[in-house]
Order: C-alpha cells, then structure tokens, then sequence
C-alpha cells in the first residue's frame, strides 16, 4: 500500500430511505466512493431487502458496488454486489462457495491478525480491522495504526479500516490501509457532504 486509500461508505444503523438516498448520491456525484456497505441495525429482512433495492439504484447509477452486510442470501436475487460479514464466526469460506468468484466477500476481523489471516485463507477480498479510535461498541479494542503497518508489510489481501470518522483518522492510516470505511460521524454532521469532502481532500494533501 502506498498511500492512496479508497473510500467506502458505511450507512447509518437506520435510515429514511428518500433523504438518505439523496444526501448518499450527493455525497457519490461529489467525489470518488469504491463502494457502500448497507449496514443496518435491523434484522427484519424486508426492510432491509427495499433498502438493498433503493441503495443499489443509487449506486450502480454511478458505478459504485454496494454489498450487505452479513445478508448472504439478498446478493445475488437483488444484484448486489457483495456481502460484507461481520464476524469471523460467519463461515467466508461458506459465502464464497455460494456466491462465486465474482461477488466481493469481506470480513470483519477487530484487531485480530489470526483472523484476519484465516478470512484471507478463506477466500475474503478483503480484511476490515477497527474500530480505529476508542468506541463503546463491542469489548473497547481498538485497531491501531501498527496492525494497519503491519497487514500492509506482510500480507496480499487489502485491509480495510473500519469506523474512519474524521479526517485525522484518514491521515493517520492514509498510507497502510486500502480502503476508509467512513462511518457514522459523517452521517452525525451537520453537512454529510461537507465532512466526506473534508475526509477526502485530508487524503490528497496527505500524498
């Protein structure tokens, strides 16, 4: 990795999908997205699949991938471009056989090395690591810049750094991570567009 990150976006844990498909696609038509991960909170299938089928007009208009989180079975039937798992408790090597070589697989590894190295085995296009700064979900650990150093040395599967939420995060990992999954201190501000912007000119001064 050298320095030139990709940036994702993260949705916010619930959405009202008319205003957020139009500040998501402002944020898309404003700078350059390699994908969006649909991330909601719920588990109620149907309020994820028409979110899935409202978000991937949005993206594919623009040609950005859009994948899901933990949903393996929406992909394919909704045109999805991947599946985003997460937990390395759910099987990559099970989604794999099921979508193919074409659909993006990624998985959520915390700041576990071993994990990330069996996702990689199993067939992951990607690792996320994170959250990247302190944070009340899950047990408090952090994944620090030196897992991101480390990962970038040592290994050939592209990790990506989960929970990016400002540009000082970005800075910091701009050179040892190959994609900022931006979350939701984008959605939280005032102007979404103007913080992805922020986030995104941090990254080009920092070349």
């Amino acid at each position: 990795m050298t320095g030139d990150p990709r940036i994702c976006l993260v949705t916010p844990p619930a959405i009202r999908l008319g205003d957020f498909t139009d500040a998501i696609g402002a944020v898309l038509d404003a700078t350059d997205v390699a994908c969006v991960r649909l991330d909601l909170a719920t588990r109620d299938e149907d309020r994820v699949l028409r979110a899935a089928d409202a978000l991937r007009e949005t993206c594919h208009a623009r040609d950005v991938a859009l994948v899901v989180t933990d949903h393996v079975r929406l992909v394919e039937p909704h045109g999805l471009d991947g599946v985003h798992l997460s937990s390395t408790a759910l099987s990559c090597r099970n989604a794999r056989a099921e979508l193919g070589r074409d659909r993006i697989i990624g998985v959520f590894c915390g700041n576990s090395r071993h994990a990330g190295l069996i996702a990689g085995e199993q067939g992951a296009d990607y690792v996320a690591f994170g959250p990247v700064t302190p944070s009340k979900l899950g047990d408090g650990s952090v994944a620090g810049t030196e897992l991101f150093e480390w990962w970038s040395e040592m290994i050939e599967v592209p990790s990506a750094a989960d929970g990016v939420d400002t540009a000082a995060d970005a800075a910091r990992l701009a050179n040892c991570a190959d994609f900022l999954f931006l979350g939701n201190g984008i959605w939280e501000a005032a102007d979404p567009l103007r913080a992805a912007l922020a986030i995104r000119s941090g990254l080009e001064r920092d070349r």
